[in-house]
């Protein structure tokens, strides 16, 4: 009976220590849309480092970078089903939980990165992700996608009227299609893995992204122009799937929440240093890069004043208000 005993004991230690590891060890998938080697992918790949070292190894983090489980909307359904942990995604993206987010999608709201910094990482930030939790995702922080440039396979645009006409790939919300129809030009929505095809196959002229999005995804080999319109600025929401981030200890709350600020700030610093070398790099790959006359530049911004007034009030009124007053703080 002793021997039962201590046997039927050590058994119930050694599952009870299986239970404990378990209950530690963490396996999380982070999705994003980008191809390795992109910025984003690369804060991606800091941040599970990070979480690897101060986890001691008791959380790792598998990076799926190109679009690997789906699209951004796949993404999202996933995070909050519980069956993704974690994604990167432009936080305009939202809109479509939270309308309150399109507000990130209006054209020329940001002129550098230091306003950015100050808006995403400061209160209206903080609020529009807390915005999230109700609809099961749980926002940590912001990467930089950074700011769009329009490429096309028809011509040079060395001013606004070149524009009209061409058939260009826009991000799948209503601001992004309004902004292409108010410069005369043919909005067709796509989900970005099926981008490359479609300029490939010519089913659309061309497409607006920053430039490192632009060299990762080789758009040069189906691109000829790109115009530096820098017409939107895009950040994007560093986001956890509620469920999962409901099962983890407050301990293992901060190891991730400090990996992603950490993280954060290498890959903006990452992004933005890297984009004199992409441009040399996409016109050694063939691509013309032009930029737009001061003149054709103010063109531009008074051509989308229609769009940020039609918006802001389906985004709502106080959301633009708060977003405005932020970055006149950031601009003082």
């Amino acid at each position: 009976m002793k021997r039962l005993f201590i046997k039927t004991l050590v058994a119930t230690a050694a599952l009870a220590t299986v239970g404990i590891a378990a209950a530690q060890d963490k396996v999380i998938k982070f999705a994003n849309q980008n191809a390795a080697g992109h910025p984003i992918v690369q804060g991606m790949e800091k941040f599970a480092e990070i979480v690897a070292a101060k986890s001691g190894g008791k959380i790792k983090v598998n990076v799926f970078p190109g679009g690997q489980l789906g699209s951004d909307q796949a993404n999202v359904s996933a995070l909050q089903g519980g069956t993704l942990e974690m994604a990167s995604m432009n936080s305009g993206i939202f809109a479509s939980q939270v309308k309150e987010f399109a507000a990130y999608d209006l054209p020329f709201m940001f002129a550098n990165g230091k306003e950015a910094d100050a808006v995403v990482d400061g209160p209206f930030g903080q609020k529009m992700h807390a915005k999230l939790e109700e609809k099961g995702l749980v926002g940590l922080g912001y990467y930089e996608l950074g700011f769009r440039n329009i490429t096309n396979s028809k011509r040079p645009i060395t001013k606004v009227e070149d524009i009209a006409g061409l058939k260009l790939r826009v991000i799948p919300n209503p601001i992004n299609v309004d902004w292409v129809k108010a410069l005369d030009a043919n909005p067709t929505p796509l989900p970005w893995p099926e981008v490359y095809a479609a300029l490939e196959q010519k089913a659309v002229d061309g497409q607006e992204n920053p430039v490192a999005t632009i060299y990762g995804a080789k758009l040069y080999e189906v691109q000829k122009h790109m115009t530096l319109t820098n017409h939107q600025y895009n950040p994007q929401s560093v986001v956890i799937s509620k469920k999962f981030w409901d099962t983890l200890s407050a301990d293992e709350k901060k190891i991730i929440g400090d990996a992603v600020a950490e993280s954060a700030r290498f890959q903006r610093q990452q992004a933005r240093a890297s984009v004199a070398s992409t441009l040399e790099n996409l016109k050694k790959a063939g691509m013309t890069v032009s930029e737009l006359a001061p003149g054709e530049q103010v063109k531009l911004v008074e051509k989308m004043k229609p769009v940020i007034t039609k918006h802001a009030g389906a985004v709502g009124e106080a959301t633009v208000s708060d977003l405005l007053a932020e970055l006149a703080k950031a601009r003082k």
